[in-house]
């Protein structure tokens, strides 16, 4: 008997022991969020606010934004056109991935509620927002938006569009970003905005908000086109991205040729200026040079003509010649 009362207590004891270990292990093996807060949550514009963070990459850089119509929760649902970009700070984190900004406060282009957006510039994407109340800012409700309704990529991405002439000349480089998305939810997506952001090397993508006319029901799917277009002038390796909802649905790369069209009007130019520049020299040096005193004008030049018998002058009726006809007599 008491062997037997022993094995329960026994293995209660071991399973308390795991418990602890797992406890204990758990936060060390999660992974850590980036995570905002402000020395204040309201504050008036003209004045500053602390704003600090912690979880972040360590080394990387950051940009602060205070931005309107958006929430913690939801984000910044009207994109970086809602945030005060003009007045915004950057600032990199430390080894540990922590930071210590002061952000002045600012209204935004759109009314309140307002956030704190902070996200990162380069590598990796990251963002997290903390609220801030802008007094004196107008406050408008956010729009309310299904929350059984949710996009999810079906099919592979593509780039649609070719080059120009114009494009081997320098003209910005434009294609159609070609998406088919679902609707996994169990509510309508009524007009949903999208998100297009384009990316070369380490840089994070520039984002721009697009708006897709239309109603995907849920269980339906849709085929979205949005147009993407980069700077004049661009080469190289870009990543198209597309976000909605602030997840990333899809990325596809784009090879962006080099403009050569630029290049050989270059080269053309400067092999024809500057022969023309010399040809000009020359002639105004040979019209400015002086002639010499001495110098005859050359002798026009008779029309050539085939070698034969020399002619002989023919005599006019009213020229006399030389000597007399035979049968006239000299006074």
């Amino acid at each position: 008997m008491p062997s037997v009362l022993r094995l329960p207590s026994l293995t209660v004891a071991v399973l308390l022991l795991f418990a602890l270990v797992a406890a204990g292990a758990g936060p060390v093996g999660a992974v850590e969020r980036p995570v905002v807060e402000l020395s204040g949550t309201q504050a008036g514009a003209g004045g500053e606010i602390t704003v600090s963070g912690s979880g972040w990459r360590p080394r990387a850089l950051l940009t602060l934004l205070v931005c309107g119509q958006a929430e913690p929760d939801r984000g910044v649902t009207g994109g970086t056109d809602s945030c005060a970009n003009a007045d915004g700070r950057a600032v990199t984190t430390d080894a540990e991935g922590r930071f210590r900004r002061r952000l002045p406060v600012v209204e935004p282009p759109v009314p309140c509620p307002c956030v704190v957006h902070v996200a990162t510039a380069t590598g990796a994407e990251a963002e997290a927002d903390a609220a801030l109340q802008v007094a004196g800012h107008a406050v408008e409700p956010l729009s309310a938006e299904p929350s059984g309704g949710r996009l999810s990529l079906l099919a592979g991405t593509r780039l649609r569009g070719s080059g120009s002439l114009l494009t081997w000349f320098g003209s910005p480089p434009a294609r159609t970003l070609v998406v088919t998305v679902g609707n996994v939810g169990t509510s309508p997506v009524r007009n949903p905005v999208f998100q297009v952001g384009t990316s070369h090397g380490v840089f994070a993508p520039q984002w721009q908000d697009q708006r897709w006319r239309g109603t995907i029901p849920p269980g339906g799917r849709a085929r979205i086109e949005l147009p993407v277009e980069l700077a004049a002038g661009a080469h190289g390796d870009y990543t198209v991205s597309l976000k909605y909802g602030g997840k990333v649905l899809a990325e596809h790369p784009w090879g962006v040729g080099r403009p050569w069209g630029v290049t050989v009007f270059w080269a053309l130019v400067l092999l024809v200026v500057p022969a023309a520049l010399f040809r000009l020299a020359l002639a105004v040096l040979d019209h400015a040079r002086p002639r010499s005193p001495g110098h005859a004008a050359r002798p026009a030049r008779r029309p050539w003509r085939l070698p034969g018998p020399p002619r002989r002058p023919s005599a006019l009726p009213w020229v006399a010649s030389d000597a007399d006809p035979p049968g006239s007599r000299r006074s």
